[in-house]
């Protein structure tokens, strides 16, 4: 099985993640707050150098106030 972090979905994902924190009007300290974790963390995973499972997706997407399906490439 290939590695997720470097397909062509989790590259999406990630595109996404960023642009539905910016809309949120959200710094990454303020989205680290939000989801009880560090800024480094959302900064690794806005730099494709961790996974997200659907869980913390799930958590992502309730933060930044979007459905699931904003992050799923169809």
């Amino acid at each position: 099985m290939d590695k997720t972090i470097y397909t062509k979905d989790h590259k999406f994902i990630i595109e996404q993640l960023k642009k539905a924190r910016i809309e949120a009007g959200f710094d990454q300290e303020k989205a680290a707050d939000l989801l009880g974790r560090t800024q480094s963390y959302i900064s690794k995973i806005e730099a494709g150098q961790r996974r997200i499972d659907v869980v913390q997706l799930k958590k992502f997407a309730k933060a930044y106030k979007k459905s699931l399906d904003y992050f799923i490439k169809k």
